[in-house]
């Protein structure tokens, strides 16, 4: 269990496991495989090596924070194991670049591998990891996080593969041309890899960063264990916690993924059972799900979590791991208030992902409640 240190938070292996099950439902379908993130951090703990956890609200003001991740196709990070040290090589290069040391490590995306990846990182370096992140689940593309959205330049910025090629982008104009450019860079790299970005002052990180998202994802994680330790059902659990609504159950009935740009795109179609029977659903795919819809009416869109879970364990199915005859829960889960401004919409709101024709409509105004998020 998680265990406070002078403010700081320590994990062991339960709370490795739980972060895996809590990770992969924040991570909306994406965010890289959370069982091979799992399986190097446990490593990691192994080695001797210590995972903490600061509070948002213990980070100095002044303190340097360098937020990371893994970019790149979910699929290829599911077939192709890290070396290990890549995040380790990017923070190195990024402190001779800028020629002071940095102080913690933020997360990028709390969904999927890339919860996993700054815990490991920040292990290796022996520096805290910040108890936030930038998007309170997954998104496709680097631009998408509450960072950028509210000011962050990301640049100058440092990218490492297996390889051991390192790097620099020294300066991008925009956060959209930095995402352009590095997702050229890690295609030629194999598809992927990881990205550390410039430092954000602590004062910033406390006042945009989407907060507790480690602290949550483990009590979730805890939730769906708790639940099926006493046979009880994990989507209901989930639902309690997180404030949020089972919108379909059903089989895959045929799943359409592709590698297309650096992106995994593509479209699951599901047949409805009990409650659901007769009704067809279809979820949208770019790394993350997008949108899902029932009898072609959109339900659920774009920055609220859609979540598919295998019915029984209650636990999540990425998109790289969909396949016919699954049966499954949909889940709608409500985004941060960060992510629901004007300015964020405009990001990662529907017309970000050019879906322009269909309208952002929040989970709370369709009757699901906002029990579980912190405004």
């Amino acid at each position: 269990m998680l265990t406070r240190n002078a403010g700081l938070m320590t994990l062991d292996e339960n709370d490795v496991e739980a972060l895996e099950i809590g990770s992969a439902i924040m991570g909306t379908g994406g965010g890289g495989n959370p069982y091979i993130g799992k399986l190097r951090a446990l490593q990691v703990l192994r080695e001797g090596r210590q995972m903490r956890i600061m509070p948002l609200d213990a980070l100095p003001d002044d303190a340097k924070v360098v937020s990371l991740g893994g970019i790149g196709a979910p699929l290829i990070s599911h077939e192709r194991i890290k070396e290990g040290r890549e995040g380790l090589r990017c923070i190195r290069a990024l402190e001779e670049r800028l020629g002071f040391k940095i102080d913690a490590i933020a997360c990028e995306e709390i969904g999927g591998q890339n919860a996993m990846e700054p815990l490991i990182v920040a292990a290796l370096a022996d520096l805290p990891v910040v108890d936030c992140d930038g998007m309170g689940r997954a998104f496709p593309e680097m631009q998408m996080t509450t960072y950028s959205i509210y000011g962050h330049r990301s640049t100058p910025s440092v990218m490492c593969d297996l390889h051991g090629n390192v790097v620099i982008f020294d300066h991008a104009v925009t956060e959209l041309w930095h995402e352009r450019l590095a997702r050229a860079c890690v295609i030629a790299q194999g598809g992927a890899s990881t990205l550390a970005s410039a430092p954000m002052a602590g004062v910033f990180v406390k006042r945009f960063a989407i907060p507790h998202s480690y602290s949550r994802a483990i009590a979730l994680g805890n939730t769906v264990r708790e639940a099926q330790k006493n046979n009880d059902d994990p989507v209901a659990a989930i639902c309690r916690t997180e404030g949020g609504q089972c919108v379909f159950t059903g089989k895959i009935s045929d799943v359409k993924r592709q590698l297309q740009g650096g992106f995994v795109t593509g479209e699951a179609s599901i047949e409805g059972f009990d409650v659901f029977q007769d009704d067809q659903a279809k979820i949208t795919i770019q790394n993350e799900y997008l949108v899902f819809s029932r009898n072609g009416i959109t339900e659920v869109i774009v920055p609220d979590l859609i979540v598919i879970l295998d019915i029984d364990s209650g636990e999540a199915i990425s998109t790289e791991l969909l396949r016919y005859g699954q049966r499954i829960s949909v889940l709608a889960l409500p985004c941060h208030a960060l992510l629901r401004t004007p300015e964020a919409l405009a990001v990662v709101g529907p017309g970000g992902f050019g879906l322009g024709n269909l309208n952002y409509l929040p989970l709370q105004d369709a009757g699901v409640t906002q029990e579980g998020t912190d405004a």
